[in-house]
């Protein structure tokens, strides 16, 4: 897997790689995202902004995952509880992984590379919201060690608030 910044030229792979994943999600009961988020113009937007992340598939140049990492955040996250008071955060959103390569340990790979990536950037934690409804999502950040510190209620509903000192 090679990670890199993604670029404008990726966005319809990436659209694509998002509506697999929703559709997927959606079959297995998990209604986390939907046709009014995430869209084509969030991954524009964060193309645009120099904050989104790819993970390629060395063998078939396909991506497998993308992410964000930026110091943008909701209002609820102004109530979680966080355990260390620091300006050196990056915050993760629309960590997704291509579902043609679920189940193969790329997401926690992906956690520890946003982890890795965090570090040399100078960045002394990681904060993020999960869906409550989504349990392989809860089962990754568990099993990562990001501990939960508040809640949040979106139009989809109940999302954990999470970090991680790195």
């Amino acid at each position: 897997m090679i990670y890199r910044k993604a670029t404008t030229d990726d966005l319809p792979e990436i659209s694509q790689l998002f509506s697999k994943a929703v559709e997927k999600m959606i079959s297995e009961g998990i209604l986390q995202w939907d046709e009014i988020y995430p869209t084509m113009e969030d991954f524009s937007g964060d193309v645009g902004k120099n904050q989104a992340f790819v993970g390629v598939d060395e063998a078939g140049g396909k991506i497998c995952v993308y992410y964000v990492l930026n110091q943008e955040f909701d209002e609820e996250y102004n109530h979680a509880k966080w355990n260390y008071n620091t300006s050196k955060f990056y915050i993760v959103h629309r960590l997704c992984v291509h579902p043609d390569f679920q189940h193969q340990g790329i997401a926690t790979k992906t956690i520890r590379q946003i982890e890795t990536q965090a570090l040399k950037d100078g960045m002394e934690e990681l904060r993020l919201d999960v869906y409550s409804l989504n349990p392989y999502s809860l089962k990754l950040y568990d099993r990562a060690g990001y501990m939960k510190t508040g809640e949040a209620n979106w139009r989809k509903g109940l999302f954990y608030l999470m970090e991680k000192h790195l």
